[in-house]
Formats: C-alpha cells, sequence, structure tokens
C-alpha cells in the first residue's frame, strides 16, 4: 500500500515543506549556545537559557494552537505560525541594539512560538492524509525533509555567525531570515490549501478528551517517551560544538562542520529508516534506534580524551535516533480515535498538541544537562541523554509486547 495516495499528493507536498521551516530554527538555535558562551562569557547553565525559551514555547503554544485550528483551519494555523516565526527572527535586530540578553531570549520565545504552531498544524495534516496503516511511514517521509532544514539552519550558522561571532552576525542572519519568512507567509496567503480544513469549531468538552486521551495506555506512554526522546535530542546537539572543540582540541567553526556531519547523517538516515519500514515493523527499528543509542552514548560518557573515537560515537548518536520523533509520534496517535479502543472522532488533534508539548524535555532537560557540565565535567553531562534514551528504549520495548499481542 503506497503511503501517499494520489489525491493527498499536492497537500502533502506543500504541508511537507514546513517542515524544513522549524528544522531551520531548531539547529540554528542549537549554535547560539556557543556563540554566547564566547559572546557574553557565559557558563554552560546560563546559555542553555537559549533551549529552556525555545522548547518552553513549544510546551505554551501547542495546546492553544491545537484549539485555533480545530475552531479555524490547518491554513489557519500555518499563516499564524508563520507570522509568530517571523517576527521573533526580526526582533533579534532591537535585541542586538539593546545587548541584552532578556531581549534575546524573548524573541527566541516568539519564534519558537511560531514554530509550535506550525509543528501542531502540520504533523496530524500529514497523518490524516491517507490509510492509517501508512500513517506512521508517511509522517516519518515528511520528517524526513525536517534535517534538510536543520543543514541550512547549521550552514547559516557556520558562515553567517560562528564564522565571525558578535551580536550583529546573530541578529543580521536571523533578521534576514524573518523578512524571507514574510515573502514565504504573502504565497502561502495567495494560495489555496487543497483540502484538510478542520471544520469542527466546537471547542467544548476538553475534560472529555483528555480523560479518554490520559486512559490511553499506548498514547500516553508515547508523550512521556517523547518528552525524554527531544531532552536527549537536543541535549546532545545543543553541546556537541563544545564537545567536539574540547576533544579535538578546535574552534567553533570547525567544530560545527561536525555537527553538520551528525545532522546530515540524521537526515539520511531517517529516508533509510523509511525504506526499511517496508519490510520491519517500526517498533522493532524504534527498538534497535534506541539501543543503539543508547549503546552510543555511553562511549561518549566513557572516553573521555579519546578523540575521534568519542566523536564518531557522538556522530552515530544522531544517525541512531533519526526516526524516533515521528516513530513515537505516529505510534502514540495510532488509536486515539478508534472506538474500540475507548477513543473518539477528533481527539487526534488535542492528542496532537500534548505530543508536541512533550517537546518541553528539551526546555528541562538541557539546562539539567548544562548544569552537569559546570559542576563535572561535559562528559559527565551526556548522563542526561543516556537516561533518557533508555526511557525511549523502554518505551519500544513495551510497543513490540503490545504489537505481538494483537498479532496472537
Amino acid at each position: 500500500m503506497k503511503p501517499i495516495e494520489k489525491q493527498y499528493l499536492k497537500p502533502f507536498i506543500l504541508v511537507t515543506s514546513l517542515f524544513l521551516l522549524w528544522g531551520l530554527a531548531n539547529n540554528m538555535t542549537d549554535t547560539l549556545l556557543s556563540a554566547f558562551k564566547r559572546i557574553m562569557s557565559m557558563s554552560d547553565t546560563q546559555t542553555s537559557l537559549i533551549q529552556f525559551a525555545f522548547y518552553g514555547a513549544y510546551f505554551c503554544l501547542a495546546l492553544p494552537a491545537a484549539l485555533f485550528i480545530r475552531k479555524h483551519s490547518y491554513k489557519s494555523g500555518v499563516v499564524l505560525g508563520l507570522c509568530l516565526y517571523a517576527a521573533g527572527a526580526i526582533l533579534f535586530m532591537p535585541a542586538a541594539k539593546a545587548a541584552s540578553y532578556g531581549f534575546y531570549l524573548i524573541a527566541i520565545y516568539i519564534m519558537a512560538g511560531g514554530c509550535s504552531v506550525l509543528e501542531t498544524t502540520a504533523n496530524p495534516y500529514i497523518l490524516s492524509m491517507g490509510s492509517p496503516e501508512t500513517a506512521t511511514r508517511r509522517l516519518n517521509i515528511a520528517q524526513a525533509f525536517n534535517p534538510i532544514g536543520s543543514i541550512l539552519g547549521i550552514l547559516m550558522s557556520k558562515y553567517f555567525i560562528l564564522s565571525d561571532i558578535s551580536l550583529y552576525s546573530i541578529s543580521g542572519t536571523y533578521a534576514t531570515l524573518g523578512l524571507v519568512l514574510i515573502v514565504i507567509l504573502v504565497v502561502m496567503l495567495a494560495i489555496k490549501m487543497p483540502g484538510g480544513q478542520d471544520r469542527d469549531g466546537n471547542v467544548q468538552g476538553l475534560g472529555a478528551v483528555f480523560g479518554r486521551l490520559l486512559r490511553n495506555k499506548q498514547y500516553r506512554r508515547g508523550v512521556i517517551a517523547q518528552f525524554f526522546y527531544v531532552g536527549a535530542q537536543i541535549g546532545i546537539w545543543s553541546f556537541t560544538i563544545r564537545i567536539v572543540m574540547q576533544e579535538l582540541s578546535i574552534t567553533e567553526a570547525p567544530a560545527s562542520t561536525i555537527y553538520l556531519i551528525s545532522i546530515v547523517g540524521f537526515c539520511l538516515s531517517r529516508f533509510v529508516y523509511t525504506w526499511l519500514m517496508k519490510f520491519f515493523a517500526p517498533t522493532k527499528l524504534l527498538l534497535f534506534g534506541a539501543a543503539m543509542s543508547l549503546a552510543c552514548t555511553a562511549v561518549v560518557i566513557c572516553t573521555a580524551g579519546s578523540g575521534w573515537l568519542l566523536v564518531s560515537a557522538l556522530i552515530l548518536i544522531s544517525a541512531f535516533m533519526s526516526l524516533m520523533f515521528p516513530t513515537i509520534y505516529g505510534l502514540a496517535l495510532e488509536h486515539v480515535e478508534d472506538p474500540a479502543a475507548g477513543g473518539h472522532p477528533g481527539d487526534a488533534k488535542i492528542g496532537a498538541s500534548g505530543l508536541i508539548m512533550a517537546i518541553l524535555g528539551g526546555a528541562i532537560l538541557t539546562p539539567l544537562q548544562g548544569l552537569l557540565s559546570d559542576t563535572f565535567s561535559i562528559h559527565t553531562s551526556y548522563l542526561v541523554p543516556f537516561i533518557c534514551f533508555a526511557v525511549v528504549l523502554s518505551y519500544a520495548i513495551y510497543m513490540n509486547k503490545t504489537y505481538k499481542r494483537r498479532i496472537a
């Protein structure tokens, strides 16, 4: 069965293009930790507040975004998300003039809020475009384009920010991105979005929806797994440049090349995982990816000073973990609208916002990793993603047992 049916091809392409945009913002933001550490002589804990602001906005805006698109339409969600994203990026310029870290955090929060709205809108839309049996595979295809945006974000950081680190190099890059987003917004306003509108304007009965979702063990555990997965991903990428600089005795710009290699590996392996889903169940691939990520993280923790051995393990983590977000997302929402499983039509929209709110893991766990880095060492701080991958592995084991029982 094809994951993308002919009648959904155009909307699929249109919505998938949005995945590039928040991937770009996510990974440009990761490089800011190293930039602000040098510019303002900050500790790892202080610079990790960038991720607290970014992923905190994801948590705060996800549910309002779900209610917004439930009342209006998917196109309205896209327009709102682009407006916030562009506004936050352009605010980087007055932040530079004020030379205020707090101002930057506000700009990052607004920009990330736009990304949250876009992601809350796009993910459930992709899942709805065809058969439920191919929904997880379809989302993996769309999410495979997210790291392409990540690669663009890293390249922009490498050549426009990290090559000449200053507040104005940071702000000029983000403000230019904001202007590009305004152009994209104008184009989106001119396009008639083909299908995918949410006609259910009734926002009542949220208590009943939350009750059903909380009783769904597969969904509930999926949200927890997603929280810890995002914590692992953001923690690993946030401190990649710093740990590579230390291991290879190089500066920020060449260290960002290793970060770029990690993201390229992440991108390519997601396509490989999507292809493998034709032959293996997503639950089995999730189990494999979690186990290998756990092993590679252990190498990073235990081989301080080994140079390329540690860096190679760091790169491999990105490759092994690449399927986790879309696979956990798809599995968690798999039966939330199935009456036989206690679900109800329309529950996926609110359920999707819960999975986006789980991105809060990046806001909470990254500062914890920064604190461990300041207190002990940057290598020790990778205990945080190690524990996170153990939680994801636990979810993968649970889902494999669940699928075996269903087959039996």
